[in-house]
C-alpha cells in the first residue's frame, strides 16, 4: 500500500460508514424530499436545507453506478493507491463523490474490514467561502458527515484582501477563490490528483450558456474529463522540473442528477440544498429553472448526443493540435517561438484545427489564459494561410513576422509588450518553497501518462467526426437535426432556451471597469517602472521569465540560482577576483524589472566603443594578462562592462529583433541599465543575474481529455 494520511485515532468514523452503507439499497418509497423547516433550523442557523433523501421511487442499482465510477477513475489513469483530494461543498454531487470515492478506494485497498479511521490517501476540501453568516456552521456540518464516511477531511477559509466580491462578480471570484485554494491545499499535503463532482446535467446547463454566447463546437463540448490546474507556485527548488499542476478530474460526467440523489439515497447519506441556486439572477440557475419546465428524457437523451459529437470533434482536433505542436513549433530560450510553415502546409488544415493550433500558440507566448475567438481568431486565420509570410500582425498578446533569413517560411511568434500583459510581476524569496521541497510530481506525470494513452485510443477517425466543418453555433444546430440527432421539438427547445438567455446577456450593460481587469488577470505594467527586487529575491516577469539578482565579494564560477541562461561566469572561465571603481553597482542597491527598449540597444553600442584615459592599446594588454593569470589583478568596472557589452551585441545578432523588446533587463533605482542576463550582459564583474524562460502554463495548456 502506498504511503498516505496516516490513521487517526481521534477519528470519529465507526463500522457504519460509506463502505457498510453504500450495500444498503434501498427497495422502499422515498420520503419526502426535504426535512421540514424546524428540523433542518435545528441543526444550523441557515438558509440552507439540510436533506436526507430525495424524492426518488426506484430501487438503487449501487453495482451499476460502482462499475461506471470505477471505470472513468481507471481511464483517468487513477488507481486506489493514489492520493486524491476531493472537492466538496456537502451537496448531492460532492456527497456522492465521496461516497463512491470511498467505496472505490477502501475496496481497492483491501480495507473494507476496517471498523474505525481515515481511510488511507484521501483528502475532503471544504472552501468557506465566508460571504454569507452561516457558512462557518455548515462547513462544520459537512466536515462531520464526510468525517462519518471515512474521510478525513479540512475546511479552507477564503481570505478575501479587496473585500467580498459584488454580486454581479460573485459566482466567477468564487470559482476562482475555490480552485485557488484547492491547488494550495493539494500542494500543502502532496496531493496530485483532485476529483470535483461535476455531472451530465451540468454539461447540459453548460450547452445552454455557451450556445447563448455564440461558442463554437469546441465550446459546446463542455468540461473536460480530465485536465491541468497550474498553480501560482512556481517551482523553483528544482530547475529542471515543471511548475506545479494538479490533475483535475470529473468522474461523475456520465452521471445525471438523479443519479446521484440515488446514490446518496442508497448510502443513507444526507446533503445540503443551497438556496442561492433557484436564484433567476444567477444565468446557470436560470437556464437550470427553465430546463425543468422540458420533457426531460427526451430533451436530455438528445442533447446529450448533442454534446457527445462535439465532444468527438474535440478530441479530433486537440490530437491535430498536439501533434502540430511536436512538428513544426520550436520554443526558443529567448521567449518567442517560431513556426515551420513550410512543414506547417496551413492550406490543408481544416479551419478548425488550424484556428485552435495558433491560439495555443500565442496563449503560451503571451501566458494570457482568455482564449481566443472571433474576429481575432479568423484574423490570425487568415493571416498564417497567406504563404509565404510577408507582412507582421499584433494580435492576442504576441507579434507576429517572418523570421529573418526564411524569406516567409517561418513565422515568428513574440510576446507584444504594447499590450495589456497576462498579470502584474510577483515576487517572492527562495525559502518560499522550502516547505514543498517534498513535493514529488512523478506519480502524477504517470497518472497523466496512462490517461492520456486511454483516451489517444480513443480518438475517432476524421470520418466519424460530425461537426469538423461547422463553423457557428447555429449550424451545429442545423446539422444536428439533419443528421437526425436531434428531433424538431427538441430543436426548438433549444432554441427557445437559447433565444431566452440571449436577451438575459445583452440586456446588461458591459462596462469593463478595474475589478473586471482584475478578475481576468489583466494588468498593465509600464515599461519604465517596475516592482523593486531585492537581493537574492525572484521575480516572476510577465508569467514567463523568472529573474534573480546578487551580489558577490569575489567572481566566481559557482552557478546561478536559476542555472538555465546563468551568466555567472567570469571573463575566461577562470576563477579571477576584479575590484570596481567608481561603479553604478552598490551593495545598499535595489534593483527593477522591465523589458528592454531601443534605448538599452544603444548604450550597448556606445558602451562596447568606450574609452578610458589610458591608451587602448595598453588596457587590451592588462586585459589579456588578467585572463591569462590566476592571481588577483586590478580591473576596472567599465572595462568589464565594455567587454560584456560587446559580447552582448554579438548575442543580439542571433536573437530576432521582434523577441528582443520582451527580454527582462535589470535596471537600478535611477533608470540605469544593470543587466540584460538573456544575452549575459552586466555591468559590474561583482553583479549575479539570471533569467529563465519558465512560464506558468506550457504550449498546449496541459494535458486535457475530452472523453
Amino acid at each position: 500500500m502506498a504511503s498516505g494520511f496516516v490513521v487517526s485515532s481521534q477519528a470519529r468514523v465507526t463500522s457504519n460508514f460509506a463502505v457498510a452503507s453504500i450495500s444498503r439499497v434501498l427497495s422502499t418509497k422515498c420520503r419526502n424530499s426535504l426535512i421540514s423547516s424546524q428540523l433542518c433550523s435545528s441543526r444550523a442557523p441557515s438558509n440552507r436545507f439540510f436533506c436526507e433523501c430525495s424524492h426518488l421511487q426506484d430501487p438503487v442499482d449501487f453495482i451499476k453506478y460502482k462499475e461506471v465510477f470505477s471505470r472513468r477513475m481507471a481511464m483517468a489513469g487513477l488507481k486506489p493507491h493514489h492520493r486524491i483530494a476531493l472537492g466538496v461543498s456537502g451537496g448531492p454531487d460532492s456527497m456522492a463523490l465521496c461516497i463512491l470515492t470511498a467505496d472505490w478506494k477502501t475496496n481497492g485497498l483491501n480495507t473494507a474490514g476496517e471498523s474505525r479511521g481515515f481511510i488511507d490517501g484521501l483528502l475532503a476540501i471544504i472552501v468557506d467561502h465566508g460571504l454569507r453568516a452561516e457558512s462557518k456552521d455548515e462547513a462544520n456540518i459537512v466536515r462531520h458527515r464526510v468525517s462519518d464516511m471515512g474521510i478525513r477531511c479540512e475546511i479552507a477559509q477564503c481570505d478575501w484582501l479587496d473585500g467580498k466580491p459584488k454580486q454581479g462578480h460573485l459566482q466567477e471570484a468564487a470559482r476562482e477563490m475555490r480552485y485557488q485554494i484547492f491547488q494550495n491545499v493539494c500542494i500543502q499535503h502532496q496531493i496530485g490528483v483532485l476529483l470535483v463532482a461535476h455531472h451530465a446535467d451540468d454539461q447540459v446547463e453548460l450547452f445552454i450558456l455557451r450556445l447563448s454566447r455564440d461558442s463554437g463546437v469546441l465550446g459546446l463540448a463542455g468540461m473536460a474529463f480530465a485536465s491541468q490546474l497550474f498553480s501560482t507556485y512556481t517551482n523553483y527548488f528544482d530547475e529542471a522540473s515543471d511548475n506545479y499542476s494538479i490533475l483535475l478530474v470529473r468522474p461523475l460526467l456520465e452521471f445525471s442528477k438523479e443519479d446521484l440523489y440515488k446514490i446518496c439515497e442508497g448510502g443513507n447519506q444526507e446533503w445540503v440544498e443551497d438556496p442561492t441556486n433557484q436564484n433567476p439572477s444567477f444565468a446557470r440557475n436560470r437556464i437550470r429553472l427553465s430546463l425543468r419546465n422540458l420533457p426531460s428524457c427526451t430533451f436530455k437523451y438528445e442533447l446529450q448526443a448533442v454534446i457527445s459529437a462535439c465532444r468527438k470533434t474535440r478530441a479530433y482536433v486537440d490530437q491535430i493540435c498536439s501533434n502540430l505542436i511536436n512538428e513544426v513549433v520550436s520554443v526558443m530560450a529567448q521567449g518567442y517561438a517560431v513556426i515551420d510553415l513550410e512543414i506547417l502546409h496551413p492550406s490543408k488544415i481544416e479551419d478548425i484545427c488550424l484556428s485552435k493550433f495558433i491560439a495555443l500558440v500565442l496563449q503560451f507566448i503571451s501566458q494570457r489564459h482568455r482564449p481566443v475567438r472571433g474576429s481575432t481568431s479568423k484574423l490570425l486565420l487568415d493571416y498564417i494561410r497567406t504563404f509565404p509570410c510577408k507582412t507582421s500582425l499584433t494580435a492576442a498578446g504576441c507579434y507576429l513576422c517572418a523570421a529573418p533569413r526564411s524569406k516567409g517560411t517561418k513565422l515568428l511568434v513574440c510576446c507584444s509588450v504594447n499590450s495589456p500583459l497576462p498579470s502584474k510581476m510577483e515576487l517572492f524569496y527562495r525559502h518560499c518553497y522550502e516547505t514543498h521541497k517534498h513535493y514529488i510530481p512523478s506519480e502524477v506525470e504517470q497518472i497523466i501518462v496512462d490517461g492520456k494513452a486511454n483516451s489517444d485510443n480513443l480518438v475517432p477517425d476524421a470520418s466519424d467526426v460530425q461537426f469538423l466543418d461547422v463553423a457557428s453555433s447555429e449550424s451545429i444546430l442545423v446539422e444536428a437535426k439533419r443528421r437526425n440527432i436531434l428531433s424538431e421539438s427538441t430543436y426548438s427547445n433549444i432554441l427557445s432556451l437559447q433565444e431566452d438567455e440571449t436577451k438575459h446577456f445583452k440586456s446588461k450593460t458591459k462596462t469593463i471597469s478595474d475589478h473586471d481587469l482584475k478578475m481576468h488577470g489583466v494588468h498593465t505594467v509600464s515599461t519604465s517602472l517596475s516592482l523593486p527586487l531585492q537581493p537574492g529575491q525572484i521575480c516572476y516577469f510577465m508569467n514567463r521569465f523568472l529573474v534573480s539578482w546578487n551580489l558577490s565579494n569575489k567572481i566566481s564560477g559557482d552557478k546561478s540560482p536559476v542555472e538555465e541562461a546563468s551568466c555567472n561566469r567570469d571573463l575566461a572561465g577562470k576563477s579571477l577576483h576584479h575590484f570596481c571603481r567608481h561603479c553604478m553597482v552598490g551593495h545598499d542597491m535595489v534593483a527593477e524589472v522591465r523589458h528592454m527598449v531601443d534605448a538599452d540597444w544603444l548604450y550597448l553600442a556606445k558602451l562596447s566603443k568606450h574609452q578610458n584615459l589610458e591608451n587602448h592599446e595598453k588596457e587590451r594588454v592588462i586585459l589579456a594578462s588578467a585572463m591569462e593569470q590566476i592571481s588577483e589583478k586590478t580591473i576596472l568596472c567599465s572595462d568589464f562592462a565594455r567587454l560584456s557589452a560587446e559580447r552582448a551585441l554579438h548575442s543580439l545578432k542571433s536573437i530576432p529583433v521582434a523577441a528582443r523588446r520582451s527580454l527582462p533587463v535589470l535596471i537600478n533605482s535611477h533608470g540605469l541599465l544593470l543587466s540584460i542576463p538573456s544575452i549575459c550582459f552586466r555591468h559590474c564583474p561583482y553583479l549575479m543575474v539570471s533569467a529563465v524562460f519558465k512560464p506558468r502554463v506550457p504550449l498546449g495548456g496541459g494535458h486535457s481529455s475530452f472523453l
